[in-house]
C-alpha cells in the first residue's frame, strides 16, 4: 500500500485516479454513517425516558452532550490532519463512533448512554473536517462545486432520514436497535476504509499547545452549553423569569475564554503552532461565507427545532408522522445538490446564493404562518429545502476554495465550529421568543396549543426576517479564480493557489 502522498492531491486535469475516487467514496460512505446518527436520537427521547426513568431535563442531555462534544472536538481537528496522516485521522475516527455505538446499544443505564453519545460525538466532529479537506486536496478546483455537491448530499439526506428511520424502528423495536442497526454499517464502513483508503498527506510530527486545547474546550464548550440552555427560562403557564443563571454564567466564561484562544493562536501562528490558524480570516470571500453561515445556519436550526414541537403540540402528529413530514424535504435537498454542484462550476456563487436564499426565506414565511393544514407545512419545508440546496454547495465551495492548500484543515474546522455553534445560537434564539410568547398566551387565559401556535409564528417571522439578511451577505460573496477552471480568470490573482505552488515546489 502506498503511503507517501501521490501528485494527484494538486492534479493538473479533472480527471481523478481509481485511488482518489475510492478514497472519496469511502469517506462520503463514512460520514452518512456518522451524520445519520445525529438525528436518529430525535424522536426516541420518549421511549428511553420511560425505560430508563428519566425526566426530560436529564435525558436533554442527550443530544446536549453531543452537541457540546462536537462544539469541543471540532476546533482541534486542524490540528489534527496536520499531526496525523489520512489513513490514521479516518481510524481515530471511525474507531470513536464505532466504540461509542456500542456503549449506546448494550448500556443499562442513563450515564453509560451519555457516555457512548459522547464517544460517538468525537468520531463525527472528525469526519466531516476530514472529508472536506481530503476532497479539496484530490478534486482539482474547476471539479469542486460537483464534489462538494455530493458531499451536500450527505449533510442534507442523512439528518432527514434520521427522524424518519427512527420512527420506522420505534414503532417495531425498543430504542437499543437504533444503535443495534447502526453498529455492523459502523464496522464496515471502518474496515472498508482501514483496508483501502491511502493517505493523501502525512502527518507532521509537531506538539500540540496544552493552554490552546484548554481554552478551546472551555471556550467552545462553555459558550454552546450556555446557548442551548439560554431558552430553559419558564414552562407550563409561567412567564419566563429570565434565561437560567447557570446558562448566563457559561456564556460570559465561554466568551472571556474564547477571547484568550483567539489572542493565543494569533502568537502561535507566527511560529506555525497555531491550534486553529486564523489566517483563514485574512480571505474576504471566506470571512463572507463565514458570516452568511452564522446567520443562515442559525435562522434553519430554529426552524428545525421549533417545526416537530409545533407538529406535536398543536397539530397532535405522531413522530412517525412528523419524520414523515420531514422527509419530502430533505430528499429533494440531497437529489438536487449534484446539479446545484454542476452549476456552481459553471456560474460561480452569486447567482446560486441569491435566489436560493430568496427561496429559503419563501418557505420560512409560509411555515410562519403555521397553519393547520399539514400539506402546507410539507410545502413550506420542501421550499426551504430546495433553497437550502442552492445554499449549502456553493458557500461551502466557496469558502474552502478561497484558501490556500495549507490552511484546508483550519477552514474545514472553523466550518464545522461555525455550524454548531450558530446552530445552537439560533434554536436557544427561536425557543425563548416562542416560550416567551407562549407563556404570555397562557397569562391571558389562552391554552397551551394557542400559545405554542403564537409563539412559533413570531419565531418562524423572525427566522424569515434573518433569512433577508443573508440575501444583503451573498451580494458580497465572488468567485474565486479557480472555480472557473484550473487558471486564474478575469484578471483577479489566485494567492492561495500561487502561495500553494510555491510550498510544493
Amino acid at each position: 500500500m502506498q503511503n507517501t502522498p501521490a501528485p494527484a492531491h494538486a492534479p493538473a486535469s479533472p480527471a481523478l485516479t481509481r485511488r482518489d475516487r475510492n478514497v472519496i467514496v469511502l469517506l462520503l460512505f463514512s460520514a452518512f454513517v456518522v451524520i445519520l446518527n445525529e438525528t436518529v436520537l430525535s424522536v426516541a427521547l420518549p421511549p428511553i425516558m420511560d425505560d430508563l426513568g428519566l425526566v426530560e431535563t436529564t435525558a436533554q442531555w442527550l443530544t446536549t452532550g453531543f452537541m457540546l462534544t462536537m462544539a469541543v472536538v471540532i476546533p482541534i481537528t486542524g490540528y489534527l490532519m496536520g499531526r496525523f496522516s489520512t489513513r490514521q485521522v479516518f481510524a481515530i475516527a471511525m474507531t470513536a463512533f464505532t466504540v461509542g455505538t456500542l456503549i449506546c446499544a448494550v448500556s443499562p443505564a442513563f450515564l453509560p448512554l451519555l457516555l457512548g453519545r459522547i464517544v460517538q460525538a468525537s468520531g463525527t466532529a472528525i469526519m466531516m473536517p476530514l472529508l472536506m479537506t481530503t476532497v479539496l486536496n484530490l478534486v482539482p478546483p474547476s471539479r469542486h462545486g460537483l464534489v462538494m455537491g455530493n458531499i451536500s448530499i450527505v449533510i442534507s439526506v442523512a439528518p432527514a432520514l434520521g427522524p424518519t428511520i427512527s420512527g420506522l424502528v420505534l414503532s417495531i423495536a425498543p430504542w437499543r436497535f437504533l444503535f443495534v442497526l447502526v453498529l455492523p454499517i459502523a464496522l464496515l464502513a471502518m474496515g472498508l476504509g482501514l483496508r483501502w483508503i491511502q493517505n493523501v498527506q502525512e502527518g507532521e510530527p509537531k506538539p500540540a499547545d496544552p493552554l490552546s486545547v484548554v481554552l478551546s474546550g472551555v471556550g467552545f464548550g462553555a459558550l454552546v452549553y450556555g446557548l442551548t440552555g439560554i431558552s430553559g427560562g419558564g414552562h407550563g403557564g409561567d412567564a419566563p423569569s429570565g434565561p437560567p443563571m447557570a446558562a448566563l454564567i457559561a456564556l460570559i466564561v465561554g466568551v472571556a475564554a474564547l477571547m484568550l484562544f483567539v489572542w493565543r493562536q494569533l502568537i502561535l501562528q507566527k511560529v506555525e503552532r497555531a491550534l486553529l490558524d486564523l489566517r483563514t480570516f485574512a480571505s474576504r470571500n471566506f470571512s463572507v461565507a463565514v458570516a452568511l453561515m452564522v446567520v443562515m445556519m442559525g435562522a434553519m436550526f430554529g426552524t428545525v427545532v421549533l417545526l416537530p414541537i409545533f407538529l406535536q403540540r398543536v397539530l397532535e402528529l405522531s413522530t412517525l408522522t412528523v419524520g414523515l413530514m420531514m422527509l419530502p424535504g430533505g430528499l429533494a435537498m440531497g437529489l438536487l445538490a449534484p446539479l446545484v454542484g454542476r452549476l456552481f462550476d459553471r456560474v460561480g456563487p452569486r447567482p446560486l446564493l441569491v435566489p436560493g436564499l430568496a427561496a429559503v426565506v419563501l418557505g420560512i414565511a409560509i411555515m410562519s404562518r403555521v397553519p393547520e393544514q399539514a400539506w402546507l407545512i410539507v410545502v413550506g419545508h420542501v421550499i426551504m429545502s430546495l433553497g437550502l440546496a442552492f445554499v449549502f454547495t456553493p458557500l461551502m465551495t466557496t469558502a474552502m476554495g478561497s484558501l490556500p492548500r495549507r490552511l484546508y484543515p483550519y477552514g474545514s474546522a472553523i466550518v464545522g465550529t461555525v455550524q454548531q455553534v450558530a446552530g445552537a445560537a439560533g434554536a436557544a434564539l427561536m425557543v425563548s421568543i416562542m416560550s416567551r410568547i407562549a407563556a404570555g398566551v397562557a397569562a391571558d387565559g389562552g391554552s397551551a396549543a394557542a400559545g405554542t401556535s403564537a409563539g412559533t409564528s413570531v419565531a418562524f417571522t423572525i427566522s424569515a426576517a434573518l433569512g433577508v439578511l443573508t440575501v444583503v451577505i451573498a451580494l458580497f460573496i465572488r468567485r474565486n479564480p479557480l472555480d472557473a477552471g484550473d487558471a486564474p480568470v478575469g484578471g483577479e490573482p489566485a494567492e492561495p493557489a500561487a502561495d500553494e505552488q510555491v510550498r510544493a515546489a
